[in-house]
């Protein structure tokens, strides 16, 4: 299917690893041309040539992201390169383990600013472009705000703002045209995730017991398939698909747990 996404500037905070990095490198396969918004220029510039390695084409800047005025400055450059924006794809954010007994009114707020608050400053500074262009935006969310997980009160917080969001802007920006719709992540593979995996006693172990309770395959989800339905969002072959919470999983959030045993 073509999603006829060529030549559409799509940013992505956070494109330069793990999920972030499969969403840019499967839209520069599209033809559209995604915009790193990420805090490491190396990390960044390595994604950058490997998208270019494979004939397509894609841009970055640095950003802090936890600082407000990072943000609006990352839009200026995106704007200031491009001249226009197409579509926001809010995906930066760490599962930080900021607990309710162990953390601090200091270490929540820093996790807000990491994990929720860059999500409202980039979609408000990109907002006038959108507007024009009649754009999408997709925010990339957790289960962790659904199902809980323990000892991470912040990014549950987070994602629970996450996922409020998208169905307030859904609704704000009907008058636009401009569709919002959130991918809901539970367990998938990523460079982050296998560093957390192997801090474990028996890593092996823990992974086979991860995987044994995704109903679909047993596997974990690929950051290709995230990618995958994110651009497809992004696109107009979702022309009438907007507020919705789109669990990306293989069952792992709805799906009976009986299904491990079967």
């Amino acid at each position: 299917m073509n999603l006829e996404l060529q030549d559409k500037v799509i940013i992505v905070s956070g494109g330069a690893k793990g999920i972030g990095e499969g969403i840019v490198k499967v839209l520069a396969a599209e033809g559209a041309i995604p915009f790193i918004i990420g805090r490491n220029e190396q990390d960044n510039l390595i994604t950058l040539e490997a998208v270019k390695a494979a004939g397509g084409k894609a841009f970055q800047t640095v950003a802090e992201l936890t600082q407000p005025d990072a943000c609006e400055q990352a839009i200026k450059i995106v704007l200031q390169r491009c001249g226009r924006i197409d579509g926001l794809v809010n995906n930066a954010g760490v599962n930080d383990g900021v607990g309710l007994e162990s953390g601090s009114y200091q270490a929540f707020l820093a996790s807000l600013h990491k994990n929720l608050i860059h999500y409202y400053l980039l979609a408000h500074y990109a907002l006038p472009a959108l507007i024009k262009s009649k754009g999408a935006i997709v925010n990339i969310s957790s289960k962790t705000a659904e199902t809980g997980q323990g000892n991470t009160s912040a990014y549950a917080a987070s994602n629970g703002g996450r996922n409020a969001l998208t169905r307030e802007w859904a609704v704000e920006l009907l008058k636009y045209g401009i569709r919002v719709n959130a991918i809901v992540v539970a367990e998938c593979w990523t460079p982050l995730y296998e560093k957390w995996v192997n801090t474990l006693p028996d890593p092996q172990a823990k992974l086979e017991t991860i995987t044994k309770n995704i109903p679909l395959e047993n596997r974990m989800t690929t950051s290709e398939e995230i990618a995958n339905t994110t651009a497809f969002l992004l696109s107009e072959r979702s022309s009438h698909t907007t507020g919705q919470l789109i669990h990306v999983d293989g069952g792992y959030v709805h799906l009976d747990r009986a299904l491990a045993n079967a």
